[in-house]
């Protein structure tokens, strides 16, 4: 599939396509007879995965290295499961801090909710709380 194609079904930029191309993070792809890129389907699986990686927060330089070790072939299976555990783990920390934060943002609005109920109730008391005081100033007088 030619670089627009490839673009088209994963979302990146022809740019973005190049880009990753000439930092390694995409092996080369072949080219056609007349010098275009033409890429196989294997390709979409790729990045999709780099898609998961970025997604998840892993640093470029990181993606860099998995692909480096995957081009190294079946030896490197340690070193590659090796890191993305690390990253497993990064993840799993941000998410329970994401998860902690959910719970400040939800107590919050749960507090607001209730400030909500209260003004209701409020309201509702307001011919109560209209009713005259019990002193009335008088016309000149000091408080």
């Amino acid at each position: 599939m030619k670089i627009g194609q490839l673009a088209k079904r994963t979302g990146l930029t022809a740019h973005t396509i190049r880009y990753y191309e000439r930092i390694g993070l995409l092996p080369y792809a072949d080219r056609d007879q007349s010098g275009q890129r033409d890429y196989d389907q294997s390709i979409l699986t790729w990045i999709e995965f780099l898609g998961h990686l970025k997604a998840t927060g892993m640093p470029i330089r990181e993606m860099l290295h998995y692909a480096a070790l995957r081009e190294q072939g079946p030896a490197t299976e340690a070193g590659r499961r090796e890191l993305l555990e690390q990253h497993r783990e990064r993840v799993r920390a941000q998410l329970a801090e994401l998860s902690a934060c959910l719970l400040v943002l939800d107590t919050k609005i749960a507090g607001y909710a209730g400030t909500s109920k209260r003004m209701k109730e409020y309201d509702a008391a307001l011919p109560e709380r209209r009713k005259q005081p019990t002193a009335i100033k008088r016309a000149g007088s000091r408080w």
